[in-house]
């Protein structure tokens, strides 16, 4: 593991991005130990072969780091991902599988190469008139298995809403924006928190309540992440009224997060609670989306060392074998705040994930 110091060479951060690439192209489940049924439907929940949401943010912040490096071995492992698993058949639409999407739309983006139009058309069509809605028509947060009726998640946002953003853009499609945009709203009607500035874990329209109140931290990252993104893809101007709602909602939920950052570079699994355990995959997800914000300018550059300090803290967690420690396992809506202090920790597919992603932006720093 590396010792935590400053400052960081570039070559160690690419050094360590190779590593964490590496590991997740073997990533493979052999013991059966994460296959999940869900009656009768099993689904493999840690292994690279797999068309799910951890894959999917491995291979935006994967694609993300050949955009900015050329790094020919990036392009190949997207590549070859997507070659085989179009090759195998795409699975049941969720709210999970659509994240895949996102990068496709990327590939789509740089190669014009028509053949995967289909898909970016027929996706997108789907969550738009397919998917399972919620009162006041959020998108209903539905996984393999559990329908989740009538809930809003945060995870949304950052594995369909952007996907369906993106291809809105791409294909002059108004309406898949203009639904973008709604869906941002109506989560943060329902999930961001008045008082903190955090986001909860999710909004039930069934009992009307946000569960255990949970300040998550995984499901806080993805905002984190989100918000930037969404900004970007469609080009939202100075003075646009979304852009300047959605950055004061960024800026609060950072501000918290700055006060709530513990001495190692981490954060805590629920945010506000030193009593839970540090997570890492959270603090990979807040370091790449604090670091976006910060070069792109939608928040003040003093959050810059709160990000250099999550790095250092990733960095210090990548095992010799690629995999970031200190990860919990994938977690499900609780209805009480000991729910997510017992989710157990693991290495998972999606840390290596958020890793990269946040390696991948911290890079720009170098420019």
């Amino acid at each position: 593991m590396i010792q935590q110091q400053q400052p960081v060479k570039r070559e160690e951060v690419l050094n360590q991005i190779d590593v964490l690439m590496d590991n997740l192209t073997k990533i493979k489940d052999d013991t059966g130990e994460f296959l999940l049924n869900f009656d009768g439907l099993v689904v493999d929940d840690k292994s690279w072969h797999v068309w799910n949401w951890p894959q999917g943010v491995a291979l935006y912040g994967i694609y993300k780091y050949w955009r900015l490096t050329k790094n020919e071995k990036a392009l190949k492992i997207v590549h070859d991902w997507f070659e085989a698993r179009l090759k195998e058949g795409v699975p049941p639409k969720n709210v999970n599988t659509m994240a895949p999407l996102l990068t496709l739309a990327l590939i789509y983006e740089d190669t014009k190469d028509q053949k995967y139009v289909p898909y970016l058309e027929t996706w997108a069509e789907w969550v738009m008139y397919d998917m399972p809605r919620t009162e006041e028509n959020g998108l209903q947060h539905m996984t393999y298995g559990p329908e989740n009726k009538n809930q809003l998640w945060d995870d949304t946002l950052m594995m369909t809403v952007l996907p369906l953003a993106k291809i809105g853009k791409l294909l002059h499609r108004k309406e898949y924006i203009e639904e973008a945009k709604r869906q941002y709203l109506i989560h943060i009607k329902y999930l961001a928190d008045r008082k903190t500035g955090l986001w909860f874990h999710g909004w039930t329209f069934e009992e009307n309540h946000n569960y255990a109140q949970a300040l998550w931290g995984r499901g806080n990252c993805w905002i984190t992440i989100a918000i930037p993104e969404i900004i970007e893809i469609l080009e939202l101007e100075k003075g646009d009224f979304l852009r300047e709602f959605l950055i004061g909602t960024l800026n609060r939920q950072i501000e918290a997060l700055a006060h709530l950052q513990d001495e190692s570079g981490l954060w805590h699994t629920l945010l506000d609670d030193p009593s839970s355990y540090l997570e890492a995959s959270a603090t990979a997800g807040f370091a790449y989306g604090i670091l976006k914000s910060v070069h792109k300018r939608y928040i003040g550059q003093e959050y810059e060392a709160v990000a250099n300090k999550a790095i250092a803290a990733i960095l210090n967690e990548i095992g010799e074998d690629g995999a970031l420690q200190k990860v919990s396992v994938g977690t499900g809506m609780g209805d009480s705040l000991e729910f997510y202090k017992q989710i157990r920790i693991t290495t998972m597919p999606y840390g290596q994930s958020l890793a990269i992603l946040a390696l991948a932006e911290f890079l720009n720093s170098y420019i």
